[in-house]
């Protein structure tokens, strides 16, 4: 394997990661297993920040795969 093609392979593995880590963060925000302390106050903030994550993180995704 060559020095390029192992390259492409970590920066998917990194890129996977950091897709399937913000989704798992997004839907503990959604579902209330994870809260932060500050957006817990304001009643359904928490769970609005959780689905502009999961949003953006879709639409990133889609876009990064497009453009390859």
């Amino acid at each position: 394997m060559t020095k390029k093609q192992s390259n492409q392979i970590l920066n998917f593995v990194t890129w996977f990661t950091g897709i399937v880590v913000s989704l798992a963060v997004a839907f503990g925000m959604i579902n209330g297993s994870l809260t932060v302390p500050i957006l817990d106050k304001v009643p359904y903030l928490l769970e609005t920040v959780g689905w502009i994550v999961v949003i953006t993180t879709l639409v990133s995704a889609v876009l990064a795969i497009l453009q390859k």
